[in-house]
């Protein structure tokens, strides 16, 4: 009930932060909304469910091709693994896939970080032709996807529309978990949207212009595995931890502190030692005349003070209807995605969520709110 309250509170106009601050205790706001314990984080898709319950759906010929494991992860206690055989075509499209889709249908003009971790097989096939890993894809038919992570003979690569240049690619490496951060603002317009790029935690793409998405069309994710029908030999892709989020710190993985060192109780100093009786200097011995066996100490032996005390002391909502795909390269823009004053210049390719903008503010006023394919 209180609860409850409080997400009337949250949804209702806005409230001076007196008031907000009297009636609702920051605690209780972060247990009430879920997606605010953390604030700026958008989505979670790192499969910590145990499930791909996280997901609006799966395109798959069969559940063994995208299982939640325990073993490898790349942190947590599950990972994805996907898996494709030459043949596996779940929406009767171009290529063959299994790989899981979350309509994020992010606005034009939004602006995000995500994060995820990828490891390939180590007998991930190495071909001359493309091996699509993660995309965003546009919801509209045919054409590449504005946004798009792949591998081709032994490159990882990121592909974008408008531009023949691969703008970042790097040495395929298998059995390693690669780690990627893509920050992106989605528009049509080259001049507005841009992406930038971390691999390892190091930038490997800074912040440049690009087309993010086709005119009038919206963005969704889509992950696991997706390649050319023409590549034989089974791939195995695995996938982590992925979240997308408002600010960097917010994806950046967060070490956890090491728990407090107990320093213990006070030692016990106990009572002063027993300095004993006076000692006893013997009787003479029988060897002659007696030895002096010295004066008697007066004074007990210094037991000293005592000891000084020691330091004191963590949905399935469907998939757009357009989802036919097309090769890789340079191709045709999809019907409708492009202007006519776009299209000289553009070369296509192929919940659980936080609060409300309100709900952020929320945590600002009380100081509790904190890192082409195909087709796809």
């Amino acid at each position: 009930m209180v609860c409850g309250t409080v997400c009337r509170l949250l949804h209702s106009k806005p409230l001076r932060g007196c008031v907000l601050r009297a009636f609702i205790p920051g605690w209780l706001v972060m247990w009430c909304v879920p997606g605010l314990a953390m604030a700026g984080v958008v989505w979670r898709g790192d499969f910590e469910t145990g499930d791909r319950s996280q997901y609006s759906r799966a395109q798959m010929v069969n559940a063994d091709r995208l299982q939640v494991v325990t073993s490898p992860v790349a942190e947590g206690k599950y990972a994805l693994k996907a898996t494709v055989h030459q043949g596996d075509d779940p929406i009767n499209a171009s290529g063959n896939r299994n790989e899981l889709v979350y309509l994020s249908n992010e606005p034009v003009g939004s602006e995000y970080y995500y994060r995820w971790k990828v490891m390939f097989a180590n007998d991930f096939p190495s071909v001359d032709t493309w091996q699509l890993f993660t995309q965003w894809h546009h919801d509209g038919c045919c054409g590449s996807p504005p946004v798009e992570f792949y591998v081709k003979g032994e490159e990882i690569r990121l592909s974008l529309p408008g531009t023949s240049e691969i703008p970042w690619r790097t040495k395929l490496t298998r059995g390693v978990w690669h780690e990627f951060i893509l920050h992106a603002k989605w528009s049509s317009d080259p001049k507005v949207g841009f992406v930038e790029l971390w691999h390892n935690k190091e930038l490997v793409l800074p912040k440049r212009g690009a087309m993010t998405m086709y005119s009038g069309q919206r963005n969704y994710l889509k992950l696991g595995l997706y390649r050319s029908d023409t590549v034989k030999p089974v791939g195995v892709v695995y996938h982590d931890g992925f979240i997308q989020a408002t600010a960097l710190s917010d994806v950046l993985e967060q070490k956890p502190e090491p728990p407090p060192v107990d320093a213990g109780s006070p030692m016990d100093a106990g009572s002063p030692e027993d300095a004993g009786t006076s000692m006893d200097a013997g009787t003479p011995m029988d060897a002659g005349s007696p030895e002096d066996a010295g004066s008697v100490d007066p004074d007990p032996v210094d037991a000293g003070g005592a000891e000084e005390p020691g330091p004191q002391p963590e949905a399935d909502a469907g998939t757009p209807a357009w989802d036919a795909g097309t090769e890789p390269g340079p191709n045709v823009p999809p019907p409708g995605g492009i202007s006519s004053d776009e299209g000289a210049a553009a070369q296509s390719g192929c919940s659980s969520t936080g609060g409300s903008a309100a709900a952020f503010a929320l945590l600002g006023l009380m100081g509790l709110a904190g890192y082409r394919r195909r087709k796809g």
